[in-house]
């Protein structure tokens, strides 16, 4: 294992290690307006929301790697203590790469990545008509550390496009289609068969993985995964359930790697409760 310490590093080396292992990260897509009402958008993905009560959300506009000067969006919000936060989803991406170019201060990203701004209700920075969520913001406060700037911001109004919405009135993850940075030039999409879901272990406990039998938690076919899936069942099969389970499936197996495979299939289609039996029959 290659072992680093960050002191050791340039800030360039270990800028790109720390993005390339912490991933994927949320695009905050923040527009900003200065005390003479230019206006100003640029995307950031050190960035994630914090807490509901109350909606707190935070971004850093470090200074720039190339000039180590502040970002505009740092100096508007020294000057005007408010954003917006537009949520960057796949159709919208690559104008939003456009609008991270240096353009000179007091030049529109708007104008120049081809959004459209349309005004806000609390705030005087633009929203984004485009983004299918925008978070109107009050800044409480900028902390500054280094070349690391924090811009702590209160959510103060939220706005959803309709076509993001499922039939239960909250946003469906399959229809916004978001987007998330990488390392490098690469983001990901959390569309289609890259999404999936993990029931939370929020009022249920689960038995643990050190419930299984070793063979099974030293499995060569078994993984993290598949055990972390057995061990989150909250109650295991009685031996009645056992019973009826093995009198209604007649398996054979013809050695452990064979029977470690069929457990495996099992999990695989959310049978949690079979795989236990085979387990411990």
């Amino acid at each position: 294992m290659l072992s680093l310490t960050p002191s050791e590093l340039s800030v360039p080396q270990l800028h790109q290690y720390l993005l390339g292992a912490v991933g994927p990260r949320p695009i905050c897509f923040a527009s900003t307006v200065d005390a003479a009402g230019n206006h100003n958008l640029a995307p950031f993905s050190f960035f994630n929301v914090f807490s509901a009560k109350p909606p707190i959300a935070i971004f850093s506009p470090n200074l720039s790697g190339r000039t180590g000067q502040a970002k505009d969006t740092h100096l508007n919000i020294k000057e005007v203590p408010e954003c917006v936060i537009n949520i960057v989803n796949y159709n919208m991406v690559q104008q939003m790469s456009l609008a991270s170019s240096p353009y000179e201060k007091g030049i529109s990203e708007f104008i120049k990545a081809g959004f459209t701004p349309i005004p806000s209700e609390l705030v005087r920075p633009m929203r984004v008509a485009e983004s299918p969520v925008q978070l109107e913001c009050k800044v409480f406060e900028v902390k500054e550390i280094g070349n690391c700037n924090l811009v702590m911001c209160e959510i103060i109004k939220i706005h959803i496009n309709e076509n993001v919405l499922g039939a239960n009135q909250l946003i469906d993850q399959q229809k916004i289609d978001l987007v998330a940075r990488m390392g490098g030039n690469w983001y990901c999409r959390a569309h289609g068969d890259a999404l999936f879901e993990i029931e939370k272990p929020i009022t249920t406990i689960g038995v643990g993985v050190d419930a299984l039998p070793l063979e099974y938690r030293n499995s060569s076919v078994l993984t993290g995964n598949n055990l972390g899936q057995l061990g989150n069942l909250e109650i295991l099969p009685t031996q009645e359930e056992i019973n009826q389970f093995k009198s209604t499936n007649n398996f054979n197996f013809n050695n452990e790697i064979e029977k470690h495979n069929y457990i495996k299939t099992l999990l695989e289609g959310n049978k949690i409760k079979d795989a236990w039996c085979i387990i411990l029959g």
